[in-house]
């Protein structure tokens, strides 16, 4: 009788083994590997003599371009994520409320079309419309509307516009979840009651919405400050983010000590963006309980 709960313990052991060496050989040894580069003075591998040093974190903490673009990396993120909500809210209060089956088919189908296609294909697909002589521009100077071409390309605009559309289907998916398991009859209680539409979703759908605003920004935003493809291709070099960054110092300077000093920075400030959330989460769930 006491060996059936060992068995069934072994089994489950045995079951998550594939996982727990998969996370360990991909996730937990690079990260780290590139904790312990970031605290070295120099490459293990082909450096016979090397020390533990702070300097790479002091490198970023002291001079004020390092810290200029950890800012630049981090408003572009929050740029994405607010677009990305504002347009993703909307389409997915649509979706979660849609009473035909073919309507939100087609609209599930129109949120994950764009995802079947590479990031790269569609961030030179956005190049062709935001270049110098791409078809917005071409397009208002052929009108009269504009004399010089607008800088679309090369900005954070730019940047901003191709992360929005690569991440707003992550914010509509996540979105809709939530939103669908809101009961509409609470929605209904309150027009019921004297509350007008916009104020019954105010006051009864945002509020039970914010999870999935939370999680669905949490995603983005993590996304977002963390991509390279996008801003590479759409920025260049003259938008310096941190994911550019660190491989400008790891492809032209070979600074492997330096580039895991920005990794791990970047991986820290997602960390607090995780543990926020948590905070933000429990508070919200909290102040629901109460009420």
């Amino acid at each position: 009788m006491s060996q059936a709960p060992t068995q069934r313990i072994n089994g489950l052991a045995l079951f998550i083994l594939p996982s727990v060496l998969l996370f360990a050989l991909f996730f937990f040894l690079p990260i780290g590997l590139m904790a312990v580069m970031s605290v070295l003075t120099g490459n293990p591998v082909v450096a016979p003599r090397v020390a533990f040093t702070t300097r790479h974190y002091a490198r970023i903490v002291d001079d004020p371009y390092y810290l200029e673009v950890i800012w630049t990396t981090l408003r572009i993120g929050l740029l994405t994520t607010l677009v990305a909500l504002a347009i993703g809210y909307p389409l997915a209060h649509w979706m979660a409320r849609i009473k035909s089956r073919t309507g939100h088919a087609l609209l599930l189908m129109a949120v994950l079309a764009p995802m079947l296609t590479g990031i790269v294909v569609r961030t030179f697909a956005w190049m062709t419309l935001l270049s110098d002589k791409g078809v917005i521009n071409q397009t208002l100077i052929s009108l009269g509307l504009i004399s010089q071409p607008l800088k679309l390309m090369y900005s954070e605009t730019g940047i901003v516009v191709g992360l929005v559309h690569i991440y707003v289907p992550f914010m509509v998916l996540t979105l809709t979840g939530v939103i669908g398991r809101i009961d509409e009859r609470l929605e209904q209680a309150a027009e019921n009651l004297g509350a007008s539409p916009l104020r019954a979703f105010i006051e009864v759908t945002l509020p039970l919405s914010l999870p999935g605003i939370l999680a669905g920004s949490l995603l983005v935003f993590a996304l977002a400050i963390s991509a390279y493809v996008t801003p590479i291709l759409l920025g260049g070099f003259q938008i310096m983010t941190l994911p550019v960054l660190i491989y400008q110092q790891i492809s032209a300077n070979f600074n492997v000590g330096f580039a895991a000093a920005l990794g791990i920075v970047l991986l820290l400030i997602s960390l607090v963006l995780v543990i926020a959330y948590n905070r933000a989460l429990g508070l919200v769930s909290g102040q629901r309980e109460l009420q």
